[in-house]
């Protein structure tokens, strides 16, 4: 779902409310061709994709009111840059700004001096940022990154219209999903879109009903580092209930060969070949990109996931990004980390910066939106997803993002081959549990 990163105890990698100590979709573009960054000049990196004309015109901002100043400005693909910038920021050749996901990421930059201590320095963007999000740019009790955009919950989509036209409950329990699975199958729809070629999206179901069945202790322990952590009850009822939902045919039986990528997994569902579709908050810009009259119509209704019968877990609790962050290098000159402060304090996440993701149907990670919905286009769905993070008892950062990336990579494995059942819920946890001792 995101880049793999290391393994930390930080409560960071999910929030709780009230203590609150704390789906980026993957970016498209051409592969990029400069060079580091410069410790004498303000230098970025960021994706490229929806977001790219947003940062830009943020930066362009600055430089028109910065001329000695500039911002060298490049924009990278999402799997490019992950790589990129663990090539610099090992050789202390990283950009100023310094775009990351926190969590392990960010605990490593730490850990290895890289970034900034900014506690006390960006007082005026955590001001404005939901003070939850914010939260998890601390470390240790210090703040090293600050959010630069949207917060992004996964989200269960459907076809209203297919919903309707079958009599379907949109399902708010375990066993209405059930039911709205074998409607749709009988029906020869297939029930739920998943990308299952790309395999990150099929994080979202172990992630969700883990949450759901043994609530948000559970994931911590694995991420504590606690011997046989896998083994917990939950996750292996989890990986029961994902095979549960394939045996009924919840996928179809193509889904292997279906990428994120463009937003294959959505088209099936606003063609109306595919029911629901549980994907991160930025897919609702593709849905709008792609499909605007299917959107504008009505046709596309979201939830939160399902709640599971029973479980110890909190049906209000969410999954997903909280937001991507700003980290300031350590590389660069003592002058230079200043006015990169002066940019995150009086640019990032200003009001033209909130203005341009909210016409993109985002959710900027910033208190006081809700007056700002009102009349616009998407106020439906932004007022939803807003209250939904706001509401949100826990917001667990993606598993992929709180491991260490060996043990990611072992998850997307593993969990791979539980979808297309080549292992058995036993097997999973038995090769997961052998992670925690690497």
């Amino acid at each position: 779902m995101m880049q793999p990163t290391r393994r930390t105890t930080l409560a960071g990698l999910g929030l709780s409310i009230p203590t609150l100590a704390a789906l980026s979709a993957c970016g498209g573009g051409a592969q990029p061709t400069g060079g580091a960054g410069s410790s004498s000049s303000l230098s970025v990196w960021a994706l490229t994709g929806a977001k790219q004309d947003t940062y830009q015109e943020s930066f362009d901002s600055w430089d028109e009111d910065n001329p000695d100043n500039p911002f060298a400005v490049e924009f990278f693909a999402n799997d490019s840059y992950k790589e990129k910038i663990r090539t610099s920021i090992g050789s202390g050749n990283a950009p100023t700004l310094v775009f990351n996901w926190a969590g392990g990421t960010l605990a490593d930059y730490v850990a290895s001096d890289a970034v900034v201590d900014l506690t006390g320095k960006v007082d005026d963007i955590l001001g404005r940022s939901i003070e939850s999000i914010g939260a998890i740019g601390e470390i240790d009790g210090a703040q090293y990154g600050v959010p630069n955009n949207d917060t992004q919950p996964v989200i269960l989509y459907y076809n209203t219209a297919l919903f309707e036209e079958h009599s379907v409950t949109p399902p708010t329990t375990w066993d209405e999903l059930l039911t709205a699975v074998e409607t749709f199958s009988e029906a020869g729809i297939t029930p739920i879109s998943l990308a299952g070629q790309s395999v990150w999206p099929e994080l979202m179901y172990i992630q969700y009903l883990t949450d759901r069945i043994g609530g948000e202790g559970v994931f911590q322990k694995v991420v504590d580092g606690e011997a046989d952590a896998w083994s917990d009850p939950a996750i292996t009822s989890a990986l029961e209930s994902i095979v549960e939902l394939i045996d009924a045919g919840a996928f179809g039986s193509g889904f292997g060969s279906v990428s994120a990528d463009a937003g294959a997994d959505a088209a099936l569902v606003h063609t109306g070949q595919a029911a629901m579709l549980l994907q991160g908050s930025w897919v609702y810009g593709t849905f709008k990109q792609d499909a605007p009259d299917f959107v504008a119509e009505g046709n596309l209704g979201f939830l939160n996931f399902p709640a599971a019968d029973g479980g110890e877990g909190d049906p209000a609790n969410v999954v997903g990004n909280p937001a991507n962050y700003w980290s300031i290098s350590a590389d660069a000159d003592e002058e230079i980390q200043e006015l990169a402060i002066k940019y995150l304090n009086e640019y990032n996440l200003n009001e033209e910066m909130v203005d341009s993701f909210l016409e993109m149907g985002a959710i900027p990670a910033v208190e006081g939106l809700e007056d700002k919905f009102t009349g616009l286009d998407d106020e439906d769905f932004l007022s939803f997803a807003y209250d939904m993070v706001l509401s949100a008892p826990h917001f667990q950062l993606s598993w992929d993002q709180a491991l260490a990336p060996a043990p990611a990579q072992e998850l997307l494995t593993n969990l791979s081959r539980i979808f297309l059942k080549e292992i058995e819920p036993d097997e999973f946890v038995t090769n997961m549990n052998a992670t925690l001792d690497s």
